[in-house]
């Protein structure tokens, strides 16, 4: 593979520091070479892994990777050949020193809790899948670390049940497969050694063959070891020529005082920009499309405020509950200590409503995107007791099949106040937003599955066809829907009239559907957020400030909650969830849309 990537599918890999290009259907930008801001070569911040002193003639770059500065340089470069010469201002003179050259460079990513379900149903087949479309540089490898004892051919034949190439079921699967677990190696040692992740350095060093290396960890392992994993990664296996990234999986804490300790810990080793916080619902393709929905299409943008916009709805929705659960994304004992405010609404709605509330950014970059969500969570009001409805599931019988309810569960306590529902509004006080509520609703062990945002837009002031609607004027309310899962889909809800001779109205649907319009399967969020981080594309990612601005509008309800011990409003199994939810609304004088005729 090229340092530009001849494959049409995949964004490409720069073996610089820097990503040059961008081409990947997976990706969400493309960036000519000729379009890279200088701003954006200048050396960073050096990483404290990154082993400069003992190379005085290197020059630190962004992420801690070190290059040979051009020897002799002068401020006036001449290009042979009667080419362009052109003048460098002296700060920008290192700029001219990065090597693009395919040949020097590695990338080793290293799964820390390999044995483990997300790593065998999500990491490792997402890796895969940016094998098969090129999108992984030429050279790479993958290694496996886990407490548990395994050989390489034992990795391989773990990780190979979960593989497939979903992909179109193009020609070269099986070859394509055989060449990607040639590159996956294991690893046996302890979290918390340096022993452990010396001997893993030892061997990530005999494949990098003497090139640059830039090594990426996947921290896919309990949050009460992420400190210890990181500093025997930093300490023991970093690179020392090339840049070393950490991904961390949620939780980042369960209020504001332990995300900050979780967070002060992982810098003692890292850089700030060294720390990729993932959000897998942030690599969600109709969440990646909804900057470009809302700021490349002029009919949007005028009516994205409080003037037009009634109210704004985030809806989660699982039509099943814990049981059957251990494993990929929680196990029981982590939900009935988290609970789903703290598991969904806290990270995944609020990051989405942070995306959709913001102001539009200076520009793309990762850094101009998330200064803008800052703004909007700094904005909000944090949350009281009377803004949110907690609920639990009880054991339901429908259709002759019993549903256990959440406390039937012998591993959780019987007296358990874990809520497995939570609705809550929300506001930001700022120009845009002021008056406008954001209802926020999450429940497992519901009627449905979906993932959606629905946007409510006011009524039409005098409209002429109010007697036709009749009492229930949210019959003929305007609403754009993002379906973000199952079935994606983007529809916009307009009323119009039925053909014939009277004047009887209904209410239509001007639908994007996904799978009807693309013929591509949607890539897993897992795939974009991997590449992401390989490139060190931080966007998606969440910052520090950003973390605690989430914690600290949620950490006050979820302490007066467990302090005044809040009973639960229990509801049924496969039900649409407690009637508190729909009060909630009914009090800011909007109601549910997913209550509505469109299911």
């Amino acid at each position: 593979m090229s340092s530009l990537s001849s494959s049409p599918h995949c964004r490409s890999y720069s073996s610089a520091a820097y990503p040059i290009s961008s081409s990947c259907n997976y990706g969400h930008h493309r960036t000519a070479i000729s379009s890279i801001s200088l701003k954006q070569l200048l050396p960073r911040k050096v990483s404290v892994q990154s082993n400069t002193k003992a190379r005085p003639n290197v020059v630190p770059s962004e992420d801690g990777a070190v290059v040979a500065p051009i020897e002799n340089e002068t401020p006036s470069n001449k290009l042979g050949d009667g080419l362009l010469s052109i003048t460098l201002p002296e700060e920008f003179e290192d700029t001219t020193s990065f090597d693009i050259n395919k040949d020097k460079s590695t990338v080793s990513i290293t799964v820390v809790g390999a044995s483990g379900d997300l790593a065998k149903k999500k990491i490792f087949p997402a890796l895969f899948a940016l094998y098969y479309e090129d999108c992984l540089p030429e050279h790479f490898t993958i290694f496996g670390y886990a407490r548990s004892k395994m050989t390489d051919a034992e990795l391989r034949n773990m990780i190979s049940r979960t593989l497939t190439c979903r992909i179109d079921k193009r020609a070269n699967c099986d070859e394509k497969m055989d060449q990607f677990l040639n590159r996956c190696f294991y690893h046996s040692g302890q979290y918390d050694s340096q022993n452990n992740f010396a001997e893993l350095d030892k061997k990530l060093k005999e494949h990098e063959g003497g090139r640059i290396s830039n090594r990426l960890f996947y921290l896919s392992i309990p949050p009460n070891i992420f400190t210890a994993a990181v500093r025997c990664a930093s300490l023991s296996a970093s690179s020392a020529n090339g840049w070393t990234r950490v991904i961390v999986e949620k939780p980042f804490g369960r209020d504001s005082e332990s995300s900050a300790a979780l967070t002060n810990a992982l810098k003692q080793y890292l850089e700030e920009d060294q720390i990729f916080r993932i959000d897998h619902y942030l690599g969600k393709e109709l969440v990646e499309n909804l900057s470009v929905l809302r700021f490349s299409n002029l009919i949007f943008e005028p009516l994205w405020s409080r003037q037009y916009i009634r109210s704004v709805q985030l809806i989660f929705s699982e039509d099943f509950g814990t049981e059957g659960r251990e494993g990929i994304f929680l196990s029981l004992k982590y939900f009935d200590n988290y609970g789903i405010i703290r598991d969904i609404m806290q990270n995944h709605l609020l990051q989405i409503l942070a995306l959709f509330a913001m102001e539009t950014p200076v520009s793309l970059d990762g850094e101009d995107i998330r200064n803008e969500k800052v703004k909007v969570l700094r904005s909000m009001r944090p949350l009281q007791l009377e803004d949110v409805v907690i609920g639990q599931y009880k054991s339901h019988t429908k259709g002759g099949v019993s549903y256990p309810g959440y406390t039937d569960d012998k591993t959780v306590p019987k007296d358990s106040l874990t809520p497995t529902f939570a609705a809550a509004s929300l506001f930001i006080d700022n120009a845009r937003w002021d008056g406008v509520p954001f209802l926020m609703k999450a429940g497992k062990a519901l009627h449905t599955k979906r993932a959606e945002i629905r946007v409510q837009f006011r009524h039409v002031p005098g409209n002429l066809y109010n007697r036709n609607f009749g009492t229930d004027l949210d019959q003929a309310t305007n609403e754009l829907v993002i379906r973000v899962q199952p079935d994606e889909a983007i529809y916009l809800t307009i009323n119009n009239k039925v053909p014939g001779l009277g004047m009887r109205l209904d209410r239509s649907n001007l639908n994007l559907l996904y799978a009807a319009r693309y013929s591509k399967e949607i890539p897993d969020a897992y795939e974009r957020l991997l590449l992401d981080a390989v490139e060190g594309e931080r966007r998606l990612f969440i910052r520090s400030d950003e973390l605690a601005s989430a914690w600290a509008l949620f950490t006050p309800v979820l302490k007066e909650l467990e302090e005044k011990k809040i009973i639960p409003e229990y509801y049924p199994y496969g039900s649409r969830g407690p009637v508190g939810a729909y009060y909630l609304a009914a009090r800011h004088n909007v109601r549910w849309g997913d209550l509505g005729l469109e299911q």
